[in-house]
């Protein structure tokens, strides 16, 4: 809301105007002083109270008479009052220290004095007193994603919105009367910057230090820990790196905390050094304890961020390269397939997900659609219906049920573009249209059937990572069978590739697609007379062989001999152990972790117990089944090596988090960004609004920025952004 002028056919407003405005005073004597001088007779029977909250007066009927004369002295007063009162508690310290030098029992029973801390002036306290309310501020503004800037006010008029959110709580606070704020601002024009942009930017990011620092202390107890990063993400016009750390608290939880953005480089050296430098030296994480590092990145990034995986694994042999057990192995290998009609597929197949979940109503359209599509397979209707209603893009038979539902896809968007009796408005008619075009593209079909056919040989072996804890060991004893079958396809692609292609183009002539090239590739070949090149032929060159190639690397580098030696010391586990007949070997496939041991010499003889314990239980009791149900064990110190052994596979990005309420880093983030605009969100404030239930210390906060940016307590003045009055 504006501020009008108080003064008698004065129509300037605060937002329309470059004149300063102030606000009337608390003290009765001077704001009776106003009130005479605006001679309004509405005004006189209004408490200074009344008119400090809700009435200005505009520079130009600012008069000298109106401010208060002797505030030099007043000012010059309490400076000597506050001096003398410093000088007399100096005094008393002093003496107390010296009758405790000659009577060292006196301190028994109470706190220690140090003479090196002064008590702070009064002006000092006022001081932190203020940056604290500031603090408090934009803590609440970053718990409840309120962008600081408020509306863009670029090509409308002057005064239409409010530009700035926190000016405007600030000014709230001062107007509900926060005492330490209003002595700030009483005198300062009200339509000027309480706190500059700058000033602002520093407490952020002192405050966003500050919360971070909480959860890194706790990693730091913890010893171990695994880094995790999500895909790319828009913060403002830059693209940045989302970082999650996992590590096993003092509680035994396995916890997946979001500690912050880091921009994103282009060239991937840079980045590797960048990132390498951001966890260690601004975040002070020793990465000799990291035990996990996995990235999940779409596959414009997917290359880079493995020059990451690979200088980290140069410098800490120990940071072993994963999956991560949020992403299902299949659409992980998808995303990182170097080849752009793959990228673009994937990008589509989200937009289509999303576009569905818009709204109950589009869902319902889409359930119709199959009702009728399988009405001679009810069961199997009801299933893709039930599908559709969750986010199956992340499943890993994403693909193959991409393939069943394409034909319910095209006819439920071409309806909703074609529908006459506008049930639809204008934007979702014209992004059904434009996703139908794209899943109608002979492109698309054929991208999804080779997907399709060349994952299904992992599917499987995906779907064992995402099991429990037996099937995780196991899926790791399957990959060679995995990476044999992937090979003889290779080996006979021509013979595989014909009848993926045969099954793209049945489908495409199911939904009267045009078989033919892509547009860009025919645009190349124009005036070409000697290219012979048929579709079938340009998709198996430039789709089938890359994406099988590439799939075999992946999985190469994934599980490479350190990953799987240490999943294969999941038969730590007791229901695992049970399964092999209490016949294990964990020795020999510890021996990676046998620095992070407390006792190693001991841990055959360790072994050796834990196994007679479980084989020799009695009848009523269960195996644990899960990692996270063997460290809650009650004796479970007593086996200090098997402990250690067990938190640090724990960590390890590729196992699931088995209690979902130690991973709200990763939902907060992704709720953060489906909630937030790309230009309003802030690397700052979505720390403070993902981690909003982490302590926070005002205090600290407010040291930490008087060290920093501050000269004997007294805040900066930035000139361009304040009006001092005298």
């Amino acid at each position: 809301m504006p501020n009008f002028c108080a003064a008698p056919n004065c129509t300037r407003k605060s937002t329309q105007s470059d004149l300063a405005f102030f606000r009337f005073p608390r003290d009765p004597a001077r704001c009776q002083k106003w009130v005479e001088n605006c001679r309004r007779a509405d005004l006189e029977d209004k408490t200074p109270d009344q008119l400090n909250k809700h009435y200005r007066l505009c520079a130009k009927h600012f008069e000298t008479s109106m401010i208060c004369r002797t505030s030099e002295d007043e000012i010059r007063t309490l400076k000597q009052k506050k001096i003398d009162e410093t000088s007399e508690q100096e005094q008393k310290h002093k003496e107390i220290n010296n009758s405790n030098a000659q009577n060292p029992s006196a301190e028994e029973g109470g706190e220690e004095q140090d003479e090196d801390i002064l008590p702070l002036t009064l002006e000092e306290k006022e001081n932190k007193e203020y940056l604290k309310s500031l603090f408090e501020i934009l803590i609440l503004m970053g718990k409840q994603n309120i962008p600081l800037d408020g509306h863009e006010t670029d090509g409308l008029p002057e005064g239409l919105f409010t530009p700035d959110n926190f000016q405007a709580l600030l000014e709230c606070r001062i107007n509900s009367g926060e005492e330490v704020l209003r002595k700030r601002f009483e005198t300062t024009a009200v339509n000027t910057l309480f706190c500059s942009k700058t000033q602002q930017k520093q407490m952020l990011e002192i405050c966003e230090s500050c919360i971070r620092e909480e959860t890194l202390r706790e990693v730091r107890d913890s010893h171990f820990f695994s880094i995790i990063t999500d895909d790319v993400v828009d913060i403002a016009g830059e693209e940045h790196l989302p970082v999650l750390v996992r590590f096993v608290d003092e509680s035994h939880n396995l916890r997946e905390e979001f500690v912050g953005f880091l921009p994103y480089e282009a060239d991937a050296e840079i980045l590797a050094v960048k990132f390498h430098t951001t966890i260690t030296e601004k975040w002070g994480l020793n990465m000799e304890y990291c035990r996990g590092q996995a990235y999940i990145v779409s596959s414009g990034f997917s290359s880079k961020m493995k020059v990451v995986a690979s200088r980290l694994l140069e410098k800490y042999p120990q940071a072993v390269y994963t999956l991560c057990s949020s992403c299902a192995l299949n659409m992980w290998l998808a995303k990182s397939v170097p080849v752009v009609g793959v990228s673009v597929a994937l990008g589509t197949i989200e937009e289509v997900c999303s576009f569905f979940h818009r709204s109950p109503q589009l869902l319902l359209e889409l359930d119709n659609v199959i009702s009728v599509l399988f009405q001679n397979n009810e069961e199997k209707g009801k299933e893709l219906k039930e599908i559709c209603h969750s986010q199956w893009t992340g499943r890993h038979d994403a693909f193959e049920i991409l393939v069943d539902l394409l034909q319910a896809l095209v006819l439920c968007l071409d309806g909703i573009n074609s529908d006459t009796s506008i049930r639809w408005n204008n934007y979702i008619a014209g992004r059904a249209f434009v996703l139908c075009s794209a899943v109608t593209d002979f492109d698309f079909v054929v991208t999804i059937v080779v997907l399709k056919n060349v994952l299904s040989f992992t599917r499987a072996f995906g779907k064992n990572l995402q099991g429990q804890t037996s099937d995780v060991f196991f899926a790791a004893s399957s990959l060679t069978a995995v990476l044999h079958s992937l090979n003889e396809v290779m080996e006979n692609i021509e013979v595989y590739h014909e009848f993926w292609f045969e099954e793209a183009t049945n489908l495409a002539t199911k939904l009267d697609i045009q078989m033919k090239l892509p547009g860009k590739f025919r645009r190349a070949q124009q005036g070409n007379l000697e290219s012979q090149l048929t579709s079938e032929s340009y998709y198996k060159e430039t789709l089938s062989v890359p994406t099988v190639e590439h799939i075999i690397q992946e999985l190469k580098d994934i599980f490479s001999e350190q990953h799987l030696k240490a999943l294969k010391c999941l038969s730590l586990v007791p229901s695992v152990m049970g399964q092999l007949k209490f016949n294990t070997s964990e020795e020999h496939h510890a021996d990676m972790y046998r620095s992070d041991l407390p006792n190693p010499d001991t841990l055959s003889a360790e072994l050796h117990c834990w196994r007679i314990k479980w084989k020799h239980r009695g009848k009523d009791i269960e195996l644990p089944s899960t990692i996270y149900e063997a460290l809650h064990l009650p004796d479970i110190k007593f086996f200090p090596n098997v402990y250690a052994l067990l938190k640090v596979l724990c960590i390890l990005p590729v196992m699931k988090v088995e209690n979902e309420r130690y991973e709200n880093g990763r939902k907060r983030l992704k709720a953060y960004l489906r909630n937030t605009l790309t230009d309003q969100r802030s690397s700052n404030l979505a720390l403070l609004n993902i981690n909003f239930d982490i302590k926070h210390d005002l205090d600290l906060m407010v040291d930490t920025y008087i060290k920093l940016y501050t000269t004997k307590s007294e805040l900066p003045t930035d000139n361009s952004e304040t009006i001092e009055n005298t």
